[in-house]
């Protein structure tokens, strides 16, 4: 089924039954929400913000139609002068964000709303799926990326994603984590991406391995990339040494399966003992950072990364909130254990040492000190302060902090990284201090 448009339902019901009485009451007053990260997964050591600019392209269609408002109005919950001001809404308030590509982590705000109390909590929903998604996917190809180490990385994974909007912003968030291309046509469409591919087994057992490459060749000459391993891999090696020196002389063969460290090595050696050095092999099938690194220091020029990555199969959600922090000038926050919140707007001062990230601030909005300020006002009264890019802008940003970040905390191994917290931002600070109106 098709995603309704305008977007106006893409909530959750109690946003809405929550939003009902805070007008009815007269709770209308200036809120402020906050969406974050609340730990690091085990298997993370930073994550990359992700979602913002599509937050900013799609508010504006963040409204109500007349079938929707039939559809509300026939669940019997709500009032038709809550179904008026639905028809009539439309998101004025400001956003703060730390803009998609840069390095995060835990307790700092990627996105912060500001608006009357219900306009920015019917938001909830809206803002916390396409930040969660777009911030996974930018993480678990950001640490693809890092353990690749400057090998070709190709996405693979839209046959097998979460539907196809994730797919399509898998492809864009492997290319801003610093990926080279994706198979994904659709993607490559909506967001100018570069496009990649080979053949399928299938395509092979139809013509036969030797007729083809042949046709593959005689069709893509540019870019032709051999799948070797539908029968047996090194026979297939040795069709592409006959037929490279008959003139169809491929980019590069593949390899999908098998004992890739045996494979890759006998193609190798087989390859350059014909003067073949220039063909690149890639592997794809099952392929992540975790066998990346196993394979480090193969003969490996290339990796094709499909379910593993566009699923983020080791840690396929985060432990993202959106949570109040500000009601009419007030603190807002939470006790509960584990999920205690920190009240209030508030920036985030990057601080670096030797020209690397050294530890993360996190204080108030407004405040000044040394560090480098991640967090920018995005969106006023509803309208884009400024233009954050497109995907290039948000690689930029991504490889930009990637060369800053700790060598450490670049590979698979658990490594901490200092967020300290202000201690103005502790709850305790106001206990004393009424928690409603």
């Amino acid at each position: 089924m098709d995603c309704l448009k305008p977007h106006g339902l893409k909530t959750d019901l109690y946003e809405l039954t929550m939003a009902q009485v805070y007008l009815e009451r007269g709770k209308t007053k200036r809120a402020v929400f906050s969406l974050y990260v609340r730990k690091l997964p085990e298997v993370r050591n930073f994550l990359v913000a992700g979602g913002v600019k599509r937050v900013l392209d799609l508010i504006g269609e963040f409204k109500f139609s007349k079938d929707q408002l039939r559809y509300l109005k026939s669940l019997k919950l709500f009032k038709d002068w809550f179904l008026d001001w639905l028809e009539q809404f439309e998101f004025r308030g400001n956003i703060y964000a730390i803009p998609d590509g840069r390095i995060v982590f835990e307790e700092e705000p990627i996105l912060q709303v500001e608006a009357d109390l219900p306009s920015a909590q019917i938001l909830e929903t809206f803002v916390m799926n396409i930040v969660h998604l777009e911030t996974l996917l930018n993480s678990k190809a950001a640490r693809i990326y890092a353990v690749a180490g400057g090998k070709t990385l190709v996405d693979f994974g839209y046959r097998r994603a979460h539907g196809f909007e994730a797919g399509n912003a898998a492809a864009k968030a492997a290319l801003t984590c610093g990926w080279n291309a994706t198979s994904n046509l659709e993607a490559g469409m909506l967001y100018n991406l570069p496009i990649s591919g080979t053949m399928a087994h299938s395509y092979v057992m139809v013509f036969g391995e030797e007729e083809a490459f042949r046709e593959f060749y005689r069709h893509y000459p540019q870019n032709a990339v051999y799948l070797i391993d539908t029968y047996d891999v090194l026979e297939a090696a040795k069709l592409v040494v006959g037929l490279s020196k008959e003139g169809y002389k491929p980019l590069g063969v593949r390899i999908d399966s098998g004992d890739i460290p045996e494979l890759v090595v006998e193609v190798r050696r087989l390859l350059d003992t014909e003067g073949l050095k220039d063909v690149k092999i890639i592997v794809s099938g099952g392929v992540d950072e975790y066998k990346i690194a196993e394979w480090r220091g193969l003969p490996i020029d290339g990796f094709g990364v499909g379910t593993r990555y566009v699923t983020s199969a080791d840690k396929p959600y985060l432990d993202i909130a959106y949570k109040l922090v500000e009601y009419a000038g007030e603190p807002k926050f939470k006790l509960s254990e584990g999920k205690k919140t920190y009240p209030f707007k508030k920036q985030v001062f990057r601080f670096y040492s030797n020209g690397r990230m050294d530890y993360d601030f996190v204080t108030l909005y407004g405040e000044e000190a040394e560090g480098e300020p991640l967090v920018e006002l995005v969106l006023r009264e509803g309208k884009p302060v400024k233009d954050l890019g497109d995907w290039r802008v948000a690689r930029e940003r991504f490889l930009s902090d990637f060369e800053r970040l700790p060598e450490g905390l670049k590979g698979l191994e658990k490594v901490p990284y200092e967020v300290q917290i202000d201690a103005r931002l502790e709850p305790e600070n106001y206990l004393s201090k009424p928690q409603g109106e």
